[in-house]
């Protein structure tokens, strides 16, 4: 359940063994998604100092019920954990990767009042036609919004 600031309160996760603190953000990503693995390489790239947690939501085995959201919400828009378990959904998930990745004057930016407000309409307008945008939907005879086979089974 998301508050009307895109945020929920969630157990954080020891994940790979790694102390909780060492890490900014945790980003649950579509990698079957063209556009969206461009984004995510770049910070890939761009992240020496190891600050972000990258989670394929699309890859085998993924388990949505331990994010503590179901698979299609992840699916419609970009999520994130911080280390103290808050999720975090939409831009203030770039926000916060970019912030990872040292463009701290860019998300500046980001959060002035009439920039904030248009990011925020803008990626809503992308992420309900991000399918179709990038070719994996059409004609409204979208699949991928089903569970891909091989996911772990979701109980959310």
């Amino acid at each position: 359940m998301h508050t009307s600031s895109d945020h929920a309160r969630h157990e954080p996760a020891n994940v790979q063994g790694r102390a909780l603190s060492d890490f900014d953000i945790e980003v649950f990503y579509d990698g079957a998604c063209p556009l969206c693995m461009r984004e995510i390489r770049m910070l890939q790239r761009r992240d020496r100092k190891q600050r972000i947690r990258f989670v394929d939501i699309a890859a085998e085995g993924f388990d949505a019920a331990a994010v503590g959201l179901t698979w299609e919400s992840l699916m419609a828009r970009i999520h994130g954990r911080l280390p103290d378990g808050t999720l975090v959904q939409g831009v203030e998930v770039f926000r916060r990767l970019y912030g990872a990745v040292g463009f701290g004057l860019l998300v500046a930016l980001t959060r002035l009042p009439g920039v904030s407000h248009l990011l925020d309409l803008a990626y809503h307008v992308f992420a309900k036609n991000r399918l179709r945008l990038t070719g994996r939907c059409m004609d409204g005879a979208c699949e991928v919004h089903s569970k891909p086979r091989g996911l772990a089974e979701n109980t959310v």
